[in-house]
């Protein structure tokens, strides 16, 4: 792929979590994460404004001190709800990022960077996830690609042609809420309380853990399964994709549930994600990919 959009084809690209985040730089040439430069740091989301800030620029700043590349962008990864364009937070009510909450990220991190605004760019964090798998993950071989993430919530998008849009399928009716309530981390661990009464501490992890020997956390993930099918089958009807790709930590412990999943979804190929953390960071990088050459851009490096 021709770069004709920026001054150089390295974007400074992030993933921000529920507690964490993942800063790498990615070479849009081949949409290639340079593995030397990715670095993951744990962050207190219900912390005050200026602790999530400052723990941000950090690792900005930390990984920028540690290359000569001539960085000309930044795309961030972001869970919602958020203003993509205007790089507002709007997340309240989700126990994370609630001290955020109507502020002006993009504006905080062009400052930062000292980067036009324009060269400042957000994308829902389970449409990077997807679209990073689409462009060199497990659907870089198929045209129409239903994705789903799986963690702390349910995410999902639709590539079509490599184009690939949030579907925010989690906030859909199912059973009596929302998908999200039936196939995200806390489902589980509601689900293991109500029929052994006593609570997880460390999430799907431990509860796959439990399942190679114990039938109740087998059967757990067999209802997953089976929630899981049976909402998806709906959208896999409506959207006739090639493939379904499962993505997120929940996909880790694929052993317990995809056979049931596969065994009842049969129409449709599932695949599991290949590129782990790296997925939302080219997909997140490939907002970029579109964009007009400025007269002039200032390398990042150079602050």
């Amino acid at each position: 792929m021709q770069i004709n959009n920026l001054s150089s084809s390295y974007i400074l690209t992030a993933d921000i979590g529920g507690s964490h985040i993942t800063v790498s730089i990615c070479d849009l040439q081949n949409y290639a994460i340079l593995e030397e430069y990715a670095t993951r740091v744990e962050v207190d989301s219900r912390g005050t404004a200026d602790d999530i800030l400052t723990a941000w620029a950090g690792i900005f700043q930390q990984v920028l001190k540690r290359t000569a590349l001539p960085i000309s962008a930044l795309s961030v990864a972001m869970p919602g709800p958020f203003d993509y364009e205007k790089g507002i937070s709007y997340i309240r009510g989700l126990n994370k990022y609630e001290a955020l909450y109507g502020m002006d990220i993009k504006g905080y991190f062009a400052n930062l960077l000292k980067l036009d605004p324009q060269f400042v760019r957000f994308r829902n964090d389970a449409e990077s996830t997807i679209a990073g798998e689409v462009l060199m993950g497990a659907g870089k071989d198929d045209q129409r690609v239903l994705g789903v993430t799986l963690g702390t919530g349910f995410g999902s998008a639709y590539s079509e042609n490599r184009i690939t849009k949030d579907i925010n399928l989690g906030s859909d009716q199912y059973k009596e809420t929302i998908a999200d309530d039936y196939l995200s981390t806390r489902w589980f661990l509601k689900r293991y309380r109500e029929l052994t009464g006593f609570a997880l501490t460390g999430g799907v992890r431990e509860l796959s853990e439990l399942a190679e020997k114990n039938t109740v956390a087998q059967d757990i993930f067999k209802e997953f399964a089976f929630n899981m099918s049976d909402f998806l089958s709906g959208p896999v009807k409506r959207l006739a994709p090639e493939v379904l790709i499962i993505c997120g930590n929940i996909a880790k412990a694929s052993k317990f549930f995809l056979p049931h999943l596969t065994g009842v979804l049969n129409s449709i190929t599932i695949k599991l994600a290949q590129l782990d953390e790296n997925a939302p960071l080219i997909g997140a990088a490939a907002m970029f990919d579109n964009m007009a050459r400025p007269a002039s851009v200032e390398s990042v490096n150079q602050l």
